[in-house]
This record gives C-alpha cells, sequence and structure tokens, in this order.
C-alpha cells in the first residue's frame, strides 16, 4: 500500500461526523485582543518553502513571504491600504530547535501621506502630473508611490541592503491600473514564469545588495477557510453533506470562502541557501518513508526556523497641528510563525502576552496549550468525542518554539497548480525527500507553501493523534483559494480589482 493510501484508507467513526464544525479561527486574522485594534500590524500568514531564485532556477533560494493587514478591501479608495510607515515589518530566521534568531531582515516603508505629485486632488492614483493610466509603477500617472529600505541584520552587524524600492500600486481597476487585469477588469493570475507576471509586480521585484530578492506589495489573501460558517452556529454547510465519509469529513464542497475577494499586504524575500546557517531538530512526519517508524515518525531533519514580527516604537505623542512623534526603543506589538496556534491552541489569558514575547520562550511559556489542546476538549464536549486533549506531544513538536521549520536539504518544493501538488501535503501523497534519504511533506509542517490547506491539516492531526493508529481527514469544505497563485516569485496571487471584486459563493 503507497504512502496516501496508508494514510488515508482508515475507516471514519460516525462519532467524528461533526467534528469539521469546531471552532477554529482563521490563520492570523484575529488572533489577539490588542492587535485586532492596530491592523496595519495585523500578522495574517507566514510563507516559508525551498524553492528557486525567480530569475535563476539554477539558484536554490528558502522563500518566505509575510503577510499583514487582513480583510483589506480591494475597493477601498480613496486611499487603498499602505504599509504603516511607523511600524517594523520583520523576517526571522532562526535556530530550529531554540528559535533564536540568527539572520533577521527588517523592512521600514516610508510615509503613508507624501510625498505626491499633485497635493491638489483627491486621487493618490491615476493623476499625478498627467491623468491617465499607469503604465509603469512610479510613472506620472502615479500620484503617490510607497518606498521602502530592507536592513540586514547577523548578530550585532547591520547592513542597509536596500533603499528606495518602490511598491507597486493597488489594483484600483481597468481604468487606472490596467496592466493587473484583463479585458473584463478582472485581475490575472497564475503566473509560471516571470515574464507572465503582470508588469507592476515584475518591475518591483528587486536584488538586494548582499543578492537577496525582495518585494513588498499589495496581494490578494491566500488564506482560504469557512470562517464564517463556523461562528453562524456551526452552519450545515461545514458538516459532510454528500453522505459518503469514505472522502473525509468536511471534504466533498458546500463551504463559503470568508477570506474571498479580500486583500492583504505582503513583503518577502529570496534567500540564497549559502546565507543559511542550518541546524539539526527533531520533527514529527520528518521519515514518512519509513514503514519501522510509524505516524508521527519522528526524526531528526536539518534546515531552519522562519516567524514574523510586528513592531512600533515605545512611545507616540500624537500633535493637533503636525504628524505624530515616536520615539523610544522598538517595542514588539505581534507575531507568527506557524498558522493557528495563538488564535486555536492560545487561551484569552495570553494571547495578547504571546505576540509580546520570542520563540525561544514558547517551551516555558506556551507548552500547556500544544499539549493539552483545548480545541480537543471543546469538540469532545460538544459533541462527544473522545479525541486526545493531553499528552500531544505530536502537536508540541510542530508548535514549540513557534516557527516553521525547514529542511532545508529536500531541494525545491512542489508548488499549487504543478503536477501531484496537494493541499493536504503528506497526507495526500505529496511528499519530499531529504539529502538523507528520509521522506517528508511537501508542506506544512515542513515549512508552509501557498495552497497549503492548514485548516484541514490542523483538524486532521488534532483529530488523529498522538497515535495516528486512525488517520482521519476532517476539513471545512473549502479545498481551494478563489484566486490562482502565482508559480514564481512573489508566488502571492494578484490582488483583486475594487470594481469587479465578488465576495459571495458564485
Amino acid at each position: 500500500m503507497n504512502l496516501k493510501h496508508r494514510l488515508l484508507g482508515v475507516a471514519l467513526g460516525s462519532a467524528l461526523a461533526s467534528v469539521a464544525a469546531g471552532p477554529v479561527l482563521a490563520a492570523s486574522h484575529s488572533d489577539a485582543p490588542l492587535i485586532k485594534q492596530d491592523p496595519q500590524a495585523n500578522l495574517t500568514d507566514v510563507y516559508a518553502f525551498i524553492g528557486t531564485r525567480y530569475n535563476d532556477p539554477s539558484q536554490q533560494v528558502l522563500n518566505v513571504v509575510v503577510s499583514v493587514r487582513p480583510f483589506s478591501e480591494p475597493g477601498d479608495g480613496v486611499i487603498y491600504d499602505r504599509f504603516a510607515d511607523d511600524a517594523l515589518y520583520s523576517i526571522h530566521v532562526t535556530d530550529p530547535s531554540s528559535g533564536e534568531t540568527e539572520l533577521r531582515y527588517d523592512f521600514r516603508f516610508s510615509s503613508v501621506s507624501s510625498p505626491v505629485k499633485n497635493p491638489d486632488t483627491i486621487l493618490s492614483y491615476g493623476l499625478g502630473t498627467v491623468a491617465g493610466s499607469i503604465r509603469d509603477v512610479g510613472d506620472a500617472s502615479q500620484n503617490y508611490t510607497q518606498r521602502y529600505s530592507v536592513i540586514k541584520r547577523v548578530g550585532r552587524k547591520r547592513k542597509v541592503i536596500a533603499h528606495g524600492l518602490l511598491t507597486p500600486p493597488p489594483n484600483v481597476g481597468a481604468n487606472t491600473t490596467p496592466e493587473y487585469n484583463d479585458s473584463n477588469g478582472v485581475a490575472v493570475s497564475g503566473a509560471t514564469k516571470l515574464d507572465e507576471l503582470d508588469r507592476y509586480t515584475q518591475q518591483t521585484i528587486y536584488t538586494a545588495s548582499t543578492g537577496e530578492a525582495l518585494f513588498a506589495g499589495p496581494r490578494e489573501d491566500g488564506f482560504y477557510a469557512d470562517i464564517p460558517g463556523i461562528f453562524d452556529l456551526l452552519d450545515d454547510r461545514i458538516l459532510d453533506n454528500d453522505g459518503d465519509l469514505s472522502d473525509g469529513l468536511g471534504q466533498d464542497g458546500g463551504g463559503v470562502d470568508g477570506f474571498k475577494g479580500f486583500n492583504v499586504l505582503s513583503y518577502g524575500i529570496q534567500i540564497p541557501l549559502s546565507e543559511l546557517s542550518p541546524a539539526p531538530y527533531t520533527a514529527a512526519f520528518a521519515d514518512l518513508g519509513n514503514p519501522d517508524n510509524p505516524l508521527p515518525s519522528v526524526a531528526q531533519a536539518t534546515g531552519v526556523g522562519v516567524y514574523a514580527s510586528v513592531s512600533r516604537k515605545r512611545v507616540r505623542l500624537l500633535r493637533s497641528n503636525r504628524g505624530a512623534i515616536n520615539a523610544g526603543p522598538w517595542v514588539q506589538v505581534n507575531r507568527m510563525g506557524n498558522p493557528l496556534f495563538n488564535e486555536a491552541l492560545v487561551a484569552l489569558a495570553d494571547k495578547d502576552n504571546y505576540n509580546r514575547s520570542n520563540p525561544s520562550d514558547d517551551p516555558a511559556d506556551f507548552a500547556v496549550y500544544a499539549e493539552n489542546p483545548e480545541l480537543a476538549t471543546l469538540i469532545n464536549f460538544v459533541f462527544g468525542t473522545n479525541l486526545a486533549d493531553s499528552g500531544r506531544s505530536d502537536l508540541a513538536l510542530v508548535y514549540l518554539p513557534d516557527v516553521l521549520r525547514v529542511d532545508t536539504t529536500t531541494g525545491p518544493v512542489r508548488l499549487a497548480g504543478q503536477p501531484d501538488f496537494s493541499r493536504f501535503g503528506f497526507a495526500g501523497g505529496d511528499t519530499t525527500t531529504a539529502d538523507d534519504g528520509r521522506v517528508m511533506s511537501s508542506g506544512w509542517p515542513n515549512g508552509r507553501r501557498f495552497g497549503d490547506d492548514v485548516i484541514d491539516i490542523a483538524l486532521t492531526a488534532v483529530a488523529s493523534g498522538p497515535s495516528y493508529a486512525t488517520v482521519t481527514p476532517v476539513g471545512d469544505n473549502i479545498a481551494t483559494n478563489d484566486q490562482i497563485y502565482h508559480q514564481v516569485f512573489p508566488y502571492a496571487a494578484t490582488p483583486h480589482a475594487g470594481p469587479t471584486n465578488k465576495k459571495d459563493s458564485n
């Protein structure tokens, strides 16, 4: 029996028929009370996976793409969403075992209000020194253009590796930003190579002085899940509704993507593997091809950890006639590594504390939430199931410390849209092989790719572990994103256009 059949060929008990309706939250769209009040600093998703450089397929890189500003409305003129000019957006590359940062990239963005080419208009886009469509980023028709710089930190060493880089405009619509859209004004996505990306995105991919590739700008929200149905008194659409349990629970469609039609702001980097210092770590699901090492197939792997953070200055002084003054040291206000940890496992008492802490603190401060998932307890209480809600060492290996662990010895992984890609990762037969012959998932929890169905993977783990004697596929009846991802950096799909954006189920 092959790996896919070994994992999915199971009898699904009727006692779990309602698990798909269990309380689950978005990847990081509403993770804690304080950061909910600060959307420009609110991280939504972190993606990290091995691939190739956007303009040189012979060079292997670690891709890291981070999204912020949940539920960004594509038609939110006249200003549209911009990166905060008073925040520090960071990407951390860590020791995979301790979570200690070894390499950090800080993104700083220019003023959200100036400079503009023409201050005597209400239009940020389409009327600079001339009126009309924007054909090139920063051209005469683009009144406002946000820029950014990137600082690379290794230990105490600090170096500005890029300065004055342009961000592309938002997708205002066919008349203002035609290069994003087709003849109907609908965003075009799904590029498989660099020259298929829209003109604005191509023009805003840069190379840092130290060799990394960089991008920052508006993108489509690549997360998908039926969060609205879950919180509307467990709407029937998120249950198994075809009567056939052989395909799993919540795997037959019928859900509605609550993130359909929304955009985010994304910043990303391609780091040459030669810049990294991989280290050994213990990982679950890291030896899947070994029949003598049954699930959760714990094994030693080699790679790095990745997480993102956003910080603000300790003091903010508002003035009545001029801009605010921001002073003091940076204070971290949000962080994210793996999807769902703070949102679905950490209790209300500690959600804000998590965002202020560092991954190296997680084993001491937050282990109780990974090892004793309340999510399983709630499902058992509501539905009378018997999921393991304590002793979850399998979940602890994924979430403690809370960094995405990426095995850097596997070579490039499959991308969404490519043959044999599975949103379920290893549970769908989508595996990759490390240099030492270990078979592991191509996607989360081995890093995270665009298109990985982290809701279904996480629910399946909660329902099946820690023994995995029976693997029970569980989901929310949403199996795909509403936009097609790109297969080239920055990977996140083309942002939706405001005038043609839809959020209904059709």
